[in-house]
């Protein structure tokens, strides 16, 4: 478990993200480093949080203009898994611009993206120092050694929307179908084919023009939704039918056509305030899930009727978001507006269905989701700054806690009172919204905040599936 670190020393400047090369002895303290704790330790005067850079095979921060309340990671051919550097990420990211008339939906597309493995226990407090160094620091090496560049290149396209983009998602059987949840009242389907297909035929130039705002028609445009909605998802199971749910309380269920979409305009109704979240199920093509501001999570079986087959209180609180393990379909996660999140069992939803419920976050859950490669993994991230990963497989093991504290006792001293289930703590974002995990890189995360996007891979996330790197 591995957070920003706080030194002894006062940092000569503000160490949010990686140092340049060179800086890293002089932030490094000599003392053994404290493991900071949001919401417990305080910065006392002279103090000063610093990111320790060995804990990330990569870490890197870029943004696409304004700041982005959601996106989504945009499947592509480049490879079922992928384990090996360099890698490239396409996505999808809606605006939340000052102005209604500002905002555009980018496609985006980020090339070369080449980390490093870092050891899990570094062996010396300068093997440390080495590791501190920044992601530029190693660049520049690589970049000597072999005569490339391993600067990450960003692509953009940017596609005019007006108003704010609540939320967007992609169709992981078409992925260049995308549907955005427009702040104005009303929910839009897009084919960015071929904005996809210019930033696939292009290797390594950034696009010219990059900061045009191009008009680009949505093939299908919904205004039966009377306010404006979060609530949004396609079906795993059954291509193009989607679902979308408002601040009514209301959510209409999408069936594709040859062309278009046919919208029911009668709405399925069950909770008694705003709908936050959708999820279908991974395995059955007529049942999905969702929460609301009215503290229940219902399933929902489109051939039985328009109202919930099942609905339950699930937490104290509004319920943000929720997700939907696709390798373990009996298990669905959710986060609360008071900071917890919970586990629970669907095949005893109808009695005590927890089976895991965390309180370490104390400001409002904004994302969830299970790793799409580990089905004991889950990623979570609050209004706290923190996102977390927890792993719920495992359990308080006293003797590796002391082999751990022993290896680690001249670098770092340790909190007592963690869950063992928390695996990592990224932080250095603000007011994080969402993340998501790449379906075909393991390991690889994205998330965005206020001030922009970070994309990490953890050193303690490798991957047991066949073919990955050591």
């Amino acid at each position: 478990m591995v957070r920003s670190v706080k030194s002894a020393k006062k940092s000569k400047r503000k160490n949010k993200g990686p140092s340049r090369k060179g800086e890293s002895s002089s932030l490094v303290p000599s003392a053994p480093a404290k493991v900071w704790q949001p919401g417990v330790d305080k910065l006392e005067e002279g103090e000063e949080l610093q990111c320790d850079l060995s804990v990330y095979n990569y870490l890197r921060a870029f943004d696409i203009g304004w700041p982005c309340l959601s996106f989504d990671i945009i499947r592509d051919s480049l490879g079922l898994i992928r384990t090996e550097f360099p890698h490239t990420v396409y996505g999808i990211a809606g605006t939340q611009a000052e102005k209604a008339s500002w905002n555009y939906i980018g496609v985006f597309k980020l090339s070369n993206i080449s980390g490093k493995k870092h050891d899990l226990v570094p062996k010396s407090t300068a093997d440390d120092d080495t590791d501190m160094e920044s992601d530029s620091s190693s660049d520049e090496d690589d970049e000597e050694n072999n005569g490339k560049s391993t600067q990450p290149v960003l692509q953009l396209h940017k596609v005019a929307h007006q108003g704010c983009v609540n939320r967007i998602r992609s169709m992981s059987q078409k992925p260049n179908i995308c549907a955005s949840w427009a702040e104005e009242g009303y929910v839009q389907v897009w084919d960015f084919s071929l904005v996809l297909n210019t930033l696939a035929e292009s290797e390594t130039e950034v696009n010219k023009g990059a900061n045009a705002i191009h008009n680009h028609s949505p093939i299908m445009k919904f205004k039966g939704h009377k306010t404006e909605g979060f609530a949004i998802d396609w079906s795993p199971v059954f291509p193009g039918r989607l679902a979308s749910g408002d601040c009514n309380n209301c959510i209409y269920i999408w069936e594709p056509s040859s062309t278009t979409w046919n919208v029911d305009t009668n709405p399925f109704i069950g909770h008694t305030a705003s709908v936050e979240d959708l999820q279908w199920s991974p395995t059955e093509a007529d049942v999905f899930a969702s929460c609301s501001v009215d503290r229940k999570i219902a399933i929902w079986d489109t051939r039985i009727g328009k109202s919930p087959a099942i609905a339950v209180e699930a937490h104290a609180s509004d319920i943000n978001v929720i997700s939907w393990n696709r390798l373990a379909s009996c298990m669905i996660a959710s986060g609360s507006d008071d900071g917890t999140f919970s586990v629970r069992d669907l095949r005893l939803i109808k009695g005590d269905a927890v089976v895991a419920h965390f309180e370490y976050h104390k400001h409002p859950i904004t994302s969830i989701e299970w790793s799409p490669h580990e089905s004991s993994t889950l990623a979570v991230c609050s209004s706290d700054n923190q996102l977390t990963i927890w792993d719920l497989s495992l359990e308080r093991d006293e003797e590796d806690e002391a082999e751990f504290k022993a290896n680690m006792k001249d670098q770092v001293n340790a909190p007592e009172n963690l869950p063992p289930q928390l695996l990592f703590v990224h932080q250095g974002q603000k007011d994080l919204k969402e993340l998501h995990w790449h379906q075909q890189i393991p390991g690889l995360l994205v998330s965005t905040a206020a001030d922009g996007f970070n994309v990490l891979m953890p050193t303690n996330l490798d991957s047991p599936l066949p073919g990955r790197g050591s």
